[in-house]
């Protein structure tokens, strides 16, 4: 197999030479090049054809926000952030995966070159995700076009849902924003679980909640699930919809082992509303690496519900709807 090409774009000397450094010492994976600011970046993107690029926020002559924007608009590819931002700057990173970036590593607060090890493993991780990932053009300025779950929610002919429950990982945090963006403040009840880091969890819900109709909300235990509410799982906790009393709906949280090798699961949410909802709920699996949410669609599926798999042509990874749509 050929290796991946990386091109290391930040200001610092010593974080391009330890990020190099790192990169190189995996048997699939080639530095090309490194660039001081997304000016040369610009040029070495051409130059060199990278698969993957690696960015950092603040940097000389243009952000790393505005580069990666300029970037998905012009030319589209697979970008990991990483910056020290991505940790105490939460929506700094929820930007960037938004306008189009496909993962993120967090720089360690103190001496680099002491402490590099507990970033060796994430960005070798992320950086071959990214390279198996489709990014396409994104110009933010434009409405996009409706989806099959915001078609379905909003059709007048359709039956009313009791409750949506959406499972997503890579390339989630921008298609649940377009979904939720289409939909009116009086739409059933939503529940989500996107694969994230817990420190981000509160802070996506809290950006979608500004950007939305519907009221957004991280979950907690016992919150009673409402109409024209959206509930988002902690980073920390699996999130499970369950039936008080009578038609009662709320949110329980749960911790423990990891399910489908995360921790919150998707296969965990929905396989709470197949149980617990049944015919009346819908269920939307997304863009992401990996099984998780297949085998909960399909008991969702087996339980009566509506299902939607998210299409290959829109996903930027297209696994865990693949294999729900092979199930």
């Amino acid at each position: 197999m050929s290796k991946i090409k990386v091109l290391v774009v930040d200001d610092s000397a010593m974080v391009r030479k330890l990020i190099t450094t790192i990169l190189d010492a995996d048997p699939r994976i080639e530095v090309v090049g490194s660039a001081a600011d997304p000016i040369i970046a610009r040029r070495k993107i051409k130059q060199l054809i990278p698969d993957v690029l690696t960015l950092d926020v603040e940097m000389p002559n243009m952000d790393g926000i505005t580069f990666l924007r300029h970037l998905m608009r012009l030319h589209p590819m697979p970008v990991v952030m990483v910056s020290t931002l991505t940790e105490k700057g939460a929506d700094t990173t929820l930007e960037a995966l938004e306008i189009g970036a496909v993962g993120y590593v967090t720089k360690p607060k103190v001496d680099l070159a002491v402490q590099h090890g507990e970033m060796e493993a994430e960005i070798v991780k992320e950086v071959k995700l990214a390279a198996k990932s489709k990014v396409r053009a994104r110009d933010e300025t434009e409405a996009p076009e409706s989806g099959a779950a915001a078609r379905h929610l909003s059709s007048p002919t359709r039956p009313m849902h009791s409750l949506v429950a959406i499972g997503a990982s890579t390339g989630g945090v921008a298609a649940i924003k377009e979904i939720l963006l289409r939909l009116p403040a009086e739409s059933p009840p939503i529940v989500v679980t996107q694969h994230i880091a817990e420190d981000f969890s509160a802070r996506f819900a809290m950006r979608l909640d500004k950007q939305v109709a519907l009221t957004v909300c991280e979950a907690r235990a016992g919150m009673v699930i409402e109409r024209g509410h959206v509930y988002i799982a902690p980073g920390s906790h699996h999130l499970e919809v369950r039936r008080s009393s009578g038609a009662v709906l709320s949110c329980h949280l749960k911790g423990g082992e990891k399910v489908s090798r995360h921790r919150p699961s998707v296969d965990v949410l929905f396989q709470s509303v197949a149980a617990n909802v049944g015919s009346s709920a819908m269920g939307v699996l997304l863009t992401g690496m990996g099984e998780d949410g297949a085998s909960g669609l399909s008991a969702m599926k087996s339980a009566g519900c509506y299902t939607i798999a998210q299409d290959r042509a829109t996903s930027v990874v297209w696994s865990m709807p693949e294999t729900a749509v092979k199930l």
